[in-house]
Parts: structure tokens; sequence; C-alpha cells
């Protein structure tokens, strides 16, 4: 695999990574974050896969079913054709909520002639600490742990389970199925409730991309994006992940390797912002929900991360046992970066409140309260730390320092619980608020710019490039047309970009100097461009980095500039984020920071 050749499949309980020969090479059950019953990706010998494939094959197709989540692998054989349909079951229920179980389906269905096809179940539970037991039951195959925590897993089929076990040839019949779950079935399972079960998960598929607002050029990149978002958000909390894998390397054969099946606040208050605005108000309802039960008491302050059930604790531990992704050590579960400070996130949640609070009509006035209160609460945490040091948006685990991203936005939270204030009408918290947005702007102003390299640096005093401090143009800091914020696009576009592709910086840290250029910055590189008139500069960065997605659209964290390949975990959250962001501002103009004055925008929410 190059390029990561996989598919995602998920249906916001759980993900599975699905390559290109049509392999699960990474699930884990029966939730995101639990250990991997499959884990060949990050070690090809010990981790564990379930491989369909045809004999005699000449030829196959991947594409995902359109609109979908759903995955379609197509098999050429020299006796016949047939597909795999692999998808996570998802679609309602009678009690008004959704049917997303921790189970993967994988339907087969013959094209043409007497394909022949061979099943290779090789389940390694627990981060593949050990061989499992595998036994035939009366109607399924029972996978059970041997070593670590117990754990079992139910194989249901409508072919032989002695072949599939030992990899004999199987012939195939017009419909055959592979049902694999965390739990016992309790219903029958056959091809009629196959079928019936890819039906429905298709049609709510539809419906609910049908839902997102969007028409224009790069429509079908769009919506990939928006699909692969939603099966980041995790049904029973309402929590948002970063990525559903961990340890992909930032770095091939180096130790940037990071746990991302968290809910940073920061990355899940951006997606969940750009939800709100592309149509989708009810996956805000699930991550608003998880914020305000984080903070029921109004002395409780906001984490930086958490686990998907609210987890506080994240304790990092590597898995020694596993030789990494093509040897990259160490594989990391937990992420420690979660006892960190990082005064950024205050700025993101109370946007994506003020976003909220302008598009919901429908919450009620007891929950507008809850979130009023919130806000309230968030300001005040702003008010004792904003002149504090932090870690910062790149997390780095060295000295702590003044980042800039991180005083933007404090700025960002006191403009924006501004608006808030003014819509729920509350004026006598404006006049306040609006001093402390004016002190922390001038403070910027007077300690972020070095006049010797003529940009913002990334913290008070150094002489390093940050390339989050683009956003200061995404969140309306200072107009594209400040000489300012001109010449630091210009400075960063020199010293950041390298073969089209912007570095989050080029300093080095505690592990040395970055080699791989961040996506999500180098879309930000491109709005930037755009918004400062260098619109041929832009375009020629965007379709650069489409290019480097994967067979399906989907991409990774980073990218290496010289060989285009993607590295980190996979897909990304935030990169898809930035996908939808920068096509809304390069088709319709979408001014992110005056979305709701009262001047038109060419995009309508």
């Amino acid at each position: 695999m190059d390029n990561y050749d996989y598919g995602m499949i998920g249906n916001c309980s759980s993900a599975a990574l699905i390559s290109k020969d049509c392999s699960v090479d990474w699930l884990c059950l029966p939730n995101f974050d639990s250990s991997s019953l499959f884990a060949k990706i990050l070690d090809d010998e010990k981790g564990g896969y379930f491989k369909i494939s045809g004999v005699d094959v000449i030829k196959t197709k991947q594409e995902y079913i359109r609109f979908t989540a759903i995955l379609k692998t197509t098999f050429e054989t020299r006796d016949g054709i047939f597909e795999v349909n692999d998808y996570m079951p998802r679609f309602g229920n009678s009690r008004g909520s959704y049917y997303c179980p921790a189970e993967i389906h994988r339907k087969l269905r013959v094209i043409a002639g007497k394909p022949k096809i061979r099943i290779e179940l090789f389940p390694k539970p627990n981060y593949a600490l050990g061989e499992p037991d595998c036994k035939i039951k009366h109607d399924y195959i029972k996978i059970t742990s041997t070593q670590g925590h117990y754990n079992s897993f139910y194989f249901y089929s409508n072919m032989d389970y002695e072949k599939i076990l030992s990899g004999q040839t199987i012939e195939l019949d017009t419909y055959a199925y592979c049902l694999l779950s965390y739990h016992e079935k309790l219903d029958e399972v056959s091809n009629d409730k196959m079928f019936m079960d890819y039906e429905r998960t298709k049609s709510y598929w539809l419906e609910w991309i049908q839902r997102t607002k969007f028409n224009g050029n790069y429509k079908e990149e769009f919506q990939r994006s928006a699909i692969t978002l939603k099966m980041l958000m995790y049904q029973r909390t309402g929590a948002v992940l970063a990525a559903p894998t961990t340890s992909l390397p930032e770095i091939i054969g180096r130790d940037r390797n990071w746990d991302y099946r968290y809910c940073w606040i920061r990355d899940g208050a951006m997606i969940v912002d750009t939800y709100v605005r592309i149509g989708h108000i009810q996956s805000a309802d699930g991550f608003i929900d998880f914020i305000l039960n984080r903070m029921q008491l109004k002395h409780e302050d906001i984490g930086v991360m958490y686990g998907i059930n609210g987890e506080e604790k994240l304790d990092e531990f590597t898995l020694d046992h596993l030789s990494g992704y093509k040897d990259s050590k160490p594989v990391r579960i937990g992420n420690a970066a979660y006892t960190q400070k990082q005064n950024d996130l205050y700025g993101e949640l109370i946007e994506t409140i003020y976003t909220y609070f302008y598009i919901n009509r429908r919450g009620s006035f007891q929950l507008n309260e809850e979130i009023w209160t919130m806000v309230r609460s968030l300001v005040n945490r702003v008010r004792d730390c904003w002149r504090e040091k932090d870690s910062g948006i790149w997390e780095r685990r060295e000295a702590m320092q003044h980042y800039t991203h991180s005083k933007l936005m404090a700025w960002v939270a006191m403009d924006r619980a501004c608006k808030i204030a003014k819509f729920v009408n509350k004026p006598q918290y404006i006049e306040i608020w609006k001093g402390m947005a004016d002190e922390i702007k001038e403070d910027i102003l007077k300690n972020a710019w070095n006049e010797k390299l003529k940009c913002f640096t990334m913290y008070y005093g150094s002489e390093y490039y940050d390339a989050s401090l683009l956003l200061m143009l995404h969140y309306g800091f200072l107009p594209p047309d400040d000489p300012r914020m001109q010449s630091t696009v210009e400075v960063y576009y020199q010293h950041l970009v390298q073969n089209g592709f912007c570095f989050r910086y080029v300093a080095e840290d505690e592990f040395g100097a970055p080699e791989n250029a961040f996506v999500v910055c180098t879309f930000w590189m491109i709005n930037a461009l755009y918004l400062i008139g260098e619109e041929k500069k832009a375009r020629e960065m965007f379709e650069g980095i489409l290019a480097c997605s994967n067979h399906l659209g989907l991409l990774a964290e980073d990218v290496e500039i010289k060989s285009r390949r993607q590295t980190g975990n996979f897909p990304q959250g935030y990169s898809h984020l930035a996908l939808i962001q920068t096509v809304l501002l390069l088709e319709t103009a979408y001014n992110w920071s005056d979305t709701f004055s009262a001047k038109t925008n060419n995009y309508t929410v």
C-alpha cells in the first residue's frame, strides 16, 4: 500500500479499513477505541486480517456506492465476475434513534459466470496479543481471545465454515454473505436479512447526503468528505473522533506516532461548526450534549480531549509486540496530550456555539439557557488564562510558550461571545467582553508581530513560522487587505511551502525537524492565498493536494513532499474538514468570519 489504498466503512459506533484487495486490515469492536480484532496495518505478520479474494483474478475495481459509506470491490476472474459490498449497518429504529451495531457486513453477489473465492479469516483479538480460539458452533464461528482481556466475536455466513477456516476454494452461489459481530445475534442471519440491512443502510446514507447543502464544482469531493466526517461521530455520546486509527506515523520509520481515536475539543468543535453550516444541525446536537455533560457545573473546566465516552484520563502506553506501520515504532495506545494546557480550545468551542445559536431554531429555551451558562463559564476561563503560556495547537511536549494562535483563539472566544450575548438579548455583557477582545487583540498586534521577518510568529518573541496563524484571516482577526496579513501569507508561502504543500512549522521540536507537510495546513495556505488575491496560486495548490488523496478520495494527516505519499493517521477528520472549508471558499466565496451579518453570501446556510 503506497498511498493508504484503503477505504473506510463505519456506522458511528466503530470503523474498519478495507484494502484495495478487499482485506479488512483494521477493525476495533465494539467501539472505535476498543482493542483491535484485525490490525494488519500495524503489523503485517502478527496483526490479523479478514480477506475475501477471487481465484485467478484478472482485475479488480474498488469504489464507494455513490452518496453512501458502502464500499464495493468488483473482481473479474477467469471463471466469472463477482462483487463484495462492505458496510456497517446504520439506519433508523423504532425508538427514534439509530441502529448501529458493533458488526461488519460483507455481502457477495455473482455478476457473471461461476467465480471461485477464498476467504482468509485470521482474527487477532486484543491488539494481536495471541492466537484466538475459533470454534464452529451450530450456526456461527465463535472467536475467543486467549490472552489479555476476555473478548468474543461471532462470525456468520451461508458458506462452509470448514472451508472458510482452512482457506479452501469456495464456488460462489448467486448471493453469499459474511457477518462479523461483537454480539451473538438473536435473529436468524440469512441472505434476506442481509439484503434488508443493506438496503436500509443505503437508504440512510442517501437521505443523509440529500440534506448536505452544496451544489457546485468539487461536489463529489465535498460529499465524500462530509460522509467521512459523519463516520467519525460517535453515536452513543456525540463525541467526534480525530481519526479512526492509532500510530500511523507522520514520518515513516520514525516515532511521531499517536493514537487519534479520541475527541479533541478543538477538532470536534471545528468539524461540528462546519457541519451546522452545511445543513446537519442534528450532528451538532450530539456534540453540544457531549460538551454540556463535561461542564454540568459552573466551576468545571473543559479538557483538551476526552475518550469517546467522556473519559478524562487517557494514559499513554506502547504495544511493543507490534512492529508498527512499515516498521514505524512505537505503536501507542492512549494519548498523553490530555494532560496539556491548550488555551486555544475555548475559542473554537465558542465559535461553534455561536454558529449553533444562529442556525438552530429548533432547540428548546431550556437548552439554550444551559448553553448560555456554558458560554459564560468558558468566557470566565478565557479571562483567567489568556495571558498565560500553554502548549499550543500543535501539542508540543517541550516548554510552554505564549503561542500566538492561542491568543488569537482567545480573541475569537470574546468576539463570538459578544455576538452570542447580542443574539440572546443580554447587552450588559457586551461592553465588558468587547473590552477584553480589544485588549487581547492589542496584545497580539504588539507582541506577535516580528518587524524583522515581516510576519506574525509562532509565539511571542520568536522567529518561528506557524501555519495556524493563517487562520487570522479565517476568523476575521485582520482583513485580507491589511499589509501585515498580506506580508505574513507571502513570507509563510516562501518558508513553509515546499513542492506545493505547506508545513505546520519547520523549526525543530523535541522530535527533530519536521519532514512531511500537513494536509490541513496546506488547505489553510490555499485559503489565505485566495483571500489576499493570489487565486491562481491557490487553485494550483488545491489541485495538487486533491491529487494526493487515495483512489477513493480519502485524505490522511500528512504528505511526503517529494513522493506525494500520504502519512499519519487515516482518514483524518481535520483534513476532510479543511477540504470542505476550502471548496466553499473557492467555489462560493463563502465568508466564514462574517456569515451571519446582513451582508449577502453566495453560499446560503
